[in-house]
């Protein structure tokens, strides 16, 4: 099933709703804990959730394999990455081939970050150029199959020192025949909601899904901010310098700042958000307890021995 088409019905409906980001892990176990994950976090009730497309297409493989056993052993609606770099036109209909024997209807086309140890992006030959041309491709090979989705950025993309260049630029995507934005992270809750009345003054009607990361550590957050020089308001940095060796105060710092961002968003009229969860469990968790989005796991598990599960997979999350 489209996404899109779940969204269009939630929103129709007026209800919250949200969805779940996965990376592929490097290691075997790695891969088993994350199906395991998926497994219990679908309880939570995502609309979908999608698995990222490593840099230069180095987790092509595994990608497709983790969206083949979440769409088809899981039966939880998938939807995958798919980028630009280091693509064919051969390579990219395989991806998608593969997606479609699966039963996955959904892309998030993405022009990617360059290859590692390259730091200007380049197309490859016979690829794409950005994820406009990717997702004009979508459409003229596959017409209404697939639903797509594209990104978008709060602060500008970190290459296009123009936000109104880039609003532009995000809207030529939808116009190419994208359904759905989401957005990269962001901390400053504001600017998102800005972005969003700059992108329905453009012409932009498609769903905006805000995605949101709770933060996990204090080095954790500098690393992640790096890759995209995303901003942090300077209250959020003091905040975090007390308790910045304290992993569990900062991660606890994380949750409520989240549920206060997700809280504003809703009261502005947002009714969905994307979490990008790094893999991990606990905070999406506690979030959506929190904020009464789904029940307490605690309160419906039957035995003693369940609650200990529960316990001991919370603390490893």
């Amino acid at each position: 099933m489209k996404v899109i088409d779940k969204i269009n019905k939630a929103e129709q409906e007026g209800r919250v709703y949200w969805s779940f980001e996965y990376f592929p892990p490097k290691t075997e176990q790695g891969i088993q804990n994350l199906y395991d994950r998926i497994e219990r976090m679908k309880r939570y009730g995502p609309e979908f959730i999608d698995v990222t497309w490593g840099a230069g297409g180095t987790t092509s493989k595994l990608t497709t394999e983790i969206v083949k056993t979440a769409q088809t052993v899981s039966k939880v609606e998938t939807m995958m990455h798919l980028t630009c770099t280091n693509m064919p036109a051969e390579e990219v209909d395989k991806a998608l081939e593969a997606a479609k024997a699966c039963g996955c209807q959904n892309i998030l086309a993405l022009r990617g970050d360059p290859p590692h140890g390259q730091d200007k992006w380049e197309s490859c030959e016979g690829g794409f150029n950005n994820a406009i041309d990717l997702v004009k491709y979508i459409r003229l090979k596959y017409g209404d199959y697939f639903g797509i989705a594209v990104a978008g950025h709060p602060e500008g993309h970190i290459d296009n020192p123009s936000k109104e260049d880039d609003l532009q630029h995000l809207k030529a995507k939808v116009d190419a025949g994208a359904d759905l934005i989401v957005t990269q992270l962001f901390y400053d809750v504001d600017m998102f909601l800005d972005f969003v009345k700059k992108c329905r003054a453009i012409g932009i009607t498609c769903p905006i899904l805000p995605g949101v990361f709770p933060i996990q550590n204090y080095q954790g957050l500098k690393r992640v901010i790096s890759f995209n020089n995303n901003y942090v308001p300077e209250s959020i940095w003091n905040d975090l310098e007390a308790i910045k060796e304290d992993d569990a105060a900062v991660k606890e710092y994380g949750i409520e700042l989240t549920i206060r961002f997700i809280r504003t968003m809703l009261d502005a009229g947002i009714k969905g958000v994307h979490f990008y969860t790094f893999n991990l469990e606990r905070s999406t968790r506690l979030i959506l307890e929190r904020l009464n989005l789904i029940q307490s796991v605690q309160s419906h598990i039957p035995t003693e021995t369940a609650v200990t599960q529960t316990v001991i997979q919370s603390n490893g999350a």
